[in-house]
């Protein structure tokens, strides 16, 4: 196959997947601009290598004409969660959306690979727009936890060394670091809840001290410089103690100190 036809094949694969990166990172972004604590944590993706795609056929006697069919994984996503509950809450955020559709699901988590290997995988059909119209795309979404990815990673890197043939002692070692990442997503687990307050609220200290600046910014323009000094020094004081309650209560105050500002500006232009 020409080069040039390679990359015609799988420019919409490359576009499926920056468009789906965009929009997973909006949903984690969007939990996170409204002090919700996010599922998703860290969102890549990729479309295979051609080398890596003819090696796969090769390896699955697949034929040049199947290969956009019958290769689920030209294209692949994948989002990583802290913990392993959220994996469950991004499936289940998946299959609610309406611009794409699930061809099938592979739960690596109740059923573990023999190598030990643990991921939850979704194939979807993308629909993306083309010079030559709108075209499915195929696309394999992984779905697993920090722990999981490291071990993953590592595993993939040695099946590479090693051509798929991992020597016996390798395995065992694998095999047991599988067991030790079990037994660590198991104990993030019991403090899950205890984790997600503390980064909450730290996302909210965020958002909060990002509106106080926006505001002490747009009374520059509006106040005498003293003013603005005093209620700059206050923010400083306020932000010292890390108390989320006097934080959000001198927002509010501010809130109505420039809305009085805004009123006046307005009575000023008539």
């Amino acid at each position: 196959m020409e080069i040039q036809l390679w990359r015609s094949i799988l420019d919409p694969y490359e576009l499926a997947v920056k468009e789906l990166i965009v929009k997973f990172e909006h949903i984690r972004q969007e939990h996170r601009d409204t002090d919700r604590y996010s599922p998703i944590e860290q969102v890549s993706g990729r479309v295979k290598s051609v080398s890596s795609i003819l090696e796969k056929m090769q390896r699955k006697g697949v034929p040049m004409e199947r290969m956009q069919e019958d290769i689920e994984d030209l294209a692949g996503v994948r989002i990583i969660c802290q913990f392993e509950e959220d994996i469950d809450v991004v499936a289940a955020l998946i299959r609610r959306r309406s611009d794409m559709r699930i061809k099938s699901e592979k739960d690596y988590l109740k059923h573990i690979k023999e190598s030990g290997y643990r991921s939850y995988h979704l194939i979807v059909f993308y629909p993306v727009e083309t010079l030559d119209g709108s075209k499915e795309i195929q696309v394999e979404i992984q779905i697993r936890t920090m722990a999981m990815n490291f071990w993953a990673t590592v595993e993939h890197s040695l099946q590479y060394k090693y051509k798929g043939d991992i020597p016996p002692h390798v395995k065992d070692r694998l095999s047991n670091a599988a067991d030790a990442i079990i037994s660590l997503d198991h104990e993030m687990s019991v403090v899950r809840n205890e984790i997600m307050d503390a980064q909450v609220s730290s996302q909210m200290q965020v958002n909060l001290v990002r509106d106080i600046l926006n505001h002490i910014e747009n009374l520059y323009r509006l106040s005498n410089q003293r003013e603005v000094s005093k209620i700059q020094d206050e923010f400083i004081r306020i932000f010292k103690t890390k108390d989320l309650v006097q934080l959000e209560r001198f927002q509010r105050e501010l809130d109505i100190i420039a809305e009085g500002y805004r009123a006046q500006e307005v009575c000023h232009s008539i």
